[in-house]
């Protein structure tokens, strides 16, 4: 779900950072939103199989998924919580009969509505009621150009009719961004998907790391290598800068790897040393990875959860307490330990010298891997020299996923 703004603590926003290098501000303290932004998986049931997918989605219909009178005393819990954001996924949701009804009341309500879609079913029959529904952003994951699409998606045809549905929004006016989930099956594509965006005049670039969640823990032996992720970080990197040369605007953002910040902390030292000491200053004000803080998320049943990747962990569900209520309980250890701040992490994590920059990163691959979420994130791609720790210590392995381990 790429792209939304209030979304500073759960992605990286590399365009944004980037434009610090020519219009630099002055740092200020960290600012919470008022409320997290709510990523709402409104239906598991999706047309298509992706291999990464965390809510392990299928064409079949999954009882007991919240109605929609449900949903709306739910979304009347959320604005007076002062919630920012709705994100409206699944699953896919244009597949709810009734997704057009709550992505309007919502948009009635104040909120900034964003729609995350595959794609594919985004036609000339809908397409007027998509539009109508004045969403602020819509998100489309590809995840390679043609045929390797397809084989992560396991439906041919699937990129021409993602495609076709993204042409579609932009020629309505609507803001479209793609998303991209590299592996080290697909990273080859890379380098096309960044001149697709281009051609087709695309207005964001969502690049996600692989997290260990629902097909995508399942399909973690695919994880791109550390080496591949830091030449697709200096490819995007690098195509960011080129386009604020050029005096265009196109918004490029990543997700799932707050070791995205200290990397670009690198970059900039290496190219622009005398940006640096600034640029350090405002990542360390974005303060990296805000799971169960800025981001929440609410399955099809009604659980909610620290972000979409802990779908194997329940905090309470809204059918029994409201989610303010929810959110605001700090009973719940996981939760009490994503709110703490500065959180208590330990391995490489706990003594990097640039843990105020990403907090630790992704909590759910420590979990996942080890059993512990407080361990250090095996998904790090730096070198013990550039997070100063001390060199040749064993690290995590990365091993074959087995069975999804309950978190601590």
């Amino acid at each position: 779900m790429g792209g939304f703004p209030f979304l500073d603590g759960t992605m990286f926003r590399i365009s944004q950072h980037m434009q610090e290098l020519s219009a630099p501000r002055q740092p200020g303290p960290k600012l919470n939103p008022p409320a997290p932004v709510v990523i709402w998986n409104l239906i598991r049931r999706c047309n298509l199989t992706c291999k990464h997918c965390y809510s392990i989605s299928a064409d079949t219909d999954f009882p007991g998924e919240l109605a929609t009178d449900e949903i709306f005393v739910v979304m009347d819990d959320l604005k007076r919580f002062r919630v920012p954001v709705l994100i409206l996924s699944g699953g896919e949701p244009l597949l709810r009969p009734d997704i057009f009804d709550i992505a309007r009341r919502a948009k009635s309500m104040g909120f900034y509505v964003g729609l995350s879609s595959n794609g594919t079913l985004i036609d000339a029959a809908n397409i007027a009621r998509i539009a109508d529904c004045d969403f602020d952003y819509v998100g489309v994951s590809l995840d390679g150009i043609g045929e390797t699409h397809d084989r992560f998606r396991q439906m041919p045809g699937a990129f021409d009719a993602s495609l076709k549905g993204i042409r579609l929004c932009r020629d309505l006016g609507l803001k479209i961004g793609v998303r991209f989930t590299m592996t080290q099956d697909n990273a080859q594509d890379l380098p096309r998907l960044l001149e697709l965006v281009e051609d087709e005049g695309i207005d964001r670039f969502y690049f996600s790391h692989l997290n260990y969640a629902g097909r995508g823990n399942r399909n973690r032996q695919d994880d791109a290598q550390h080496r591949l992720t830091r030449w697709a970080m200096d490819l995007l990197f690098d195509t960011c800068r080129e386009y604020q040369e050029r005096g265009l605007h196109k918004e490029f953002t990543s997700g799932n790897n707050d070791a995205d910040g200290v990397y670009f902390l690198h970059w900039v030292q290496k190219n622009f040393p005398d940006k640096a000491a600034n640029i350090r200053a405002r990542l360390v004000q974005w303060g990296g990875n805000s799971s169960g803080v800025n981001v929440a998320n609410i399955d099809n049943l009604g659980n909610v959860h620290p972000d979409t990747m802990w779908w194997h962990y329940s905090l309470g569900n809204v059918r029994q307490r409201p989610f303010s209520a929810i959110w605001t309980d700090v009973s719940d250890p996981l939760m009490a330990g994503l709110k703490q701040f500065p959180r208590s992490v330990s391995g490489r994590c706990g003594e990097c010298r640039h843990f105020d920059i990403c907090n630790g990163n992704t909590r759910v691959r420590a979990q996942q891997l080890t059993g512990d979420a407080w361990a250090e994130d095996p998904g790090c791609y730096l070198d013990d020299e550039e997070i100063g720790v001390a060199p040749g210590r064993e690290r995590v392995p990365l091993t074959p996923y087995i069975k999804i381990r309950r978190a601590s």
